[in-house]
């Protein structure tokens, strides 16, 4: 498929080339560790990989990758390596693994994030997606950093019990068990990162405990959105920014 977004200062498209790959590839390295280098993984070949630049320079902004899945194949995403999936597996509907999103140091304008959406959005719409999912990260490995952000997690946002990842992971955070605590709203949405505020404000949910990636330095917590569940005025804004 082949997509070509231009809202205001920026244009959003799939990479079509293995330089353009590679570019992302350099904006994650960056993003997630702070310097040059180059992020990539046995998942990339099979994804496509979507990229936000500045018009006029073409600079890369923000980038992510995404991998679609037919029914009954979640066991094949990036996701699968953490989280125990099988219940997903019997989900009625194509799915979409979003990963890897990250933007440029020092960009931070919301709308760099908004045509990323409207993006996927088009995509989801041509595919047919019934289901988003993924990682969603918080910085670091120390979950007592985040007890207020999981205790809203526990409280709010948590699977269905019919689609409810299983732990796999050797090491995890389980704040579902954690002892009850009323969550301080400011404190929690102020540390909740933005890409999962995203999800769940549009009805999202995620696993009831999060995974230490060390490798990454991050706590990442599965998330799921059925797009049946996202307000139909929210669908409609995202389509609307799409057209």
């Amino acid at each position: 498929m082949a997509l070509a977004l231009d809202k205001g200062c920026y244009r959003a498209r799939f990479a079509e080339t293995a330089a353009e790959i590679r570019a992302t590839q350099a904006l994650r390295h960056r993003a997630f560790f702070g310097r040059d280098g180059i992020d990539a993984d046995q998942y990339d070949p099979v994804c496509r990989h979507l990229m936000v630049e500045e018009r006029g320079t073409d600079r890369l902004l923000a980038c992510c990758r995404v991998l679609y899945l037919a029914p009954g194949q979640i066991g094949r995403s990036y996701s699968a390596q953490y989280y125990g999936l099988a219940a997903l597996e019997s989900f009625d509907g194509a799915m979409l693994e979003i990963g890897r999103f990250c933007s440029a140091a020092g960009r931070a304008d919301p709308d760099i994030l908004r045509i990323a959406w409207a993006a996927l959005a088009a995509y989801v719409d041509v595919k047919h997606v019934k289901m988003l999912f993924g990682c969603s990260s918080f910085a670091g490995t120390d979950g007592a950093e985040y007890l207020d952000a999981f205790a809203m997690l526990r409280e709010r946002h948590l699977a269905p019990k019919r689609w409810l990842p299983r732990v796999k992971a050797p090491k995890v955070v389980r704040f579902a068990q954690q002892r009850r605590r009323k969550p301080d709203v400011k404190q929690a949405m102020r540390r909740m990162p933005p890409l999962l505020k995203t999800y769940l404000s549009m009805g999202g949910w995620v696993s009831d405990h999060a995974v230490v990636d060390a490798r990454m330095g991050t706590l990442h917590v599965f998330t799921g959105l059925e797009i049946a569940a996202i307000p139909p005025a929210r669908m409609r804004l995202l389509r609307a920014a799409a057209a």
